[in-house]
């Protein structure tokens, strides 16, 4: 964007649902506006049951939610964890939190997720855990992963930061391993300003989560602390407004899927535009509509900058990690590493009006003749 411009059409913004103004008035009415509130339990319960399991554990974001997801579950200093090449640094860098080292996996050409064919030449006698993300809302191939995984006694961490409401073979995310970790920043499905979850079925492994989440505190002995903790609990602020917004979950996501619809409907029958591959028996949350512009479109970067000039704001695929200065290496990852070339996400909050998505897919349609 250039300096001074002003964006018309936003990447994505946060919306008002239903009760978040409510419930943060009874926060500052009751005075409980720390983590010792009550919506931080009702979040949590909710939460839970959205996802179809047993135990939620807020936290402070969802790099927290990794970093305490892999130290519950035991990942320690010289492990090694899986992760896909093309995802947010925060994936790895919670493997590095933990003093492990984070091996790298190319991604599907179709899906852009972990290629599970890929994963188990990377395994080893050091390797702990896989940790499969689920890119822009399109959930993994858990199926192959979860196979691979019980092969090898491995744990597996959905990072579903971006897939809340995603499906795989009628389960949701958050449900398809071990653990999962969520993301509630403002760009998010549903958002608490910054914030975080861990979900998973393991009673003892969430008790882990909340140990260490609350600074190690024994619930025996005041100002006691067992083992070596983090701060990193989420206020009943954010939960109360977490809360709100889960309850206009649906109401998110059919919008999110009517989006999407509307850019297939588009742009399908324009060959030189690729989009994500959602699995069989997968449903996305469409958290971002995201494209692989090929030929006759400039490369991605180029695209933005025109797309800006005409107000649509865009972003950019993640850098692959092993092109970043402190996880570079000399093995090529050529999937990961196309799709960063040629990838562009496209405007796609709720707040998005139709017109809106006819305008950006002209203007698609004009670089594509240039």
């Amino acid at each position: 964007m250039a300096m001074g411009k002003r964006v018309k059409i936003p990447i994505a913004e946060p919306i008002i649902v239903g009760n978040e103004l409510a419930y943060l008035k009874e926060c500052v009415k009751t005075r409980w506006v720390s983590s010792l509130g009550p919506f931080v339990k009702r979040f949590e319960n909710s939460f839970a049951r959205f996802c179809g399991v047993k135990y939620a554990s807020t936290v402070a974001n969802g790099t927290a939610a990794l970093h305490l997801a892999l130290l519950a579950a035991g990942i320690k200093a010289n492990d090694e964890v899986i992760v896909p090449n093309m995802t947010f640094v925060s994936t790895a860098n919670a493997v590095v939190f933990c003093n492990a080292k984070p091996v790298f996996v190319d991604v599907c050409k179709h899906s852009w997720n972990i290629d599970p064919e890929k994963i188990e030449e990377k395994i080893n006698k050091r390797t702990k855990a896989i940790i499969p993300v689920h890119l822009f809302g399109c959930p993994a191939e858990m199926k192959a992963i979860n196979k691979l995984a019980k092969e090898h006694e491995l744990f597996v961490l959905e990072d579903a930061a971006e897939a809340l409401g995603a499906e795989y073979r009628n389960k949701k995310a958050g449900a398809l391993a071990n653990a999962a970790a969520f993301s509630f920043y403002g760009n998010k499905i549903i958002t608490t300003g910054e914030g975080g979850m861990v979900t998973s079925n393991n009673k003892r492994f969430i008790e882990k989560v909340n140990l260490l989440k609350d600074q190690g505190k024994s619930k025996k002995r005041k100002f006691y602390h067992t083992v070596l903790g983090y701060n990193y609990r989420m206020t009943n602020l954010q939960a109360a407004f977490g809360l709100a917004q889960l309850e206009g979950i649906k109401k998110l996501l059919k919008r999110k899927r009517e989006i999407a619809k509307h850019y297939f409907d588009l742009l399908s029958g324009v060959d030189s535009v690729r989009f994500q591959e959602v699995p069989k028996k997968a449903k996305s949350s469409y958290w971002f509509i995201s494209v692989v512009l090929e030929k006759p479109f400039p490369k991605a970067a180029q695209a933005a900058k025109k797309l800006a000039k005409v107000g649509i704001e865009t972003r950019p695929f993640f850098t692959p990690l092993t092109k970043l200065p402190f996880y570079r290496t000399k093995e090529r990852f050529p999937v990961s590493e196309y799709l960063y070339r040629h990838g562009l996400c496209l405007p796609s909050g709720v707040t998005l009006k139709d017109w809106q998505i006819d305008f950006i897919c002209k203007e698609l349609k004009k670089l594509a003749r240039g």
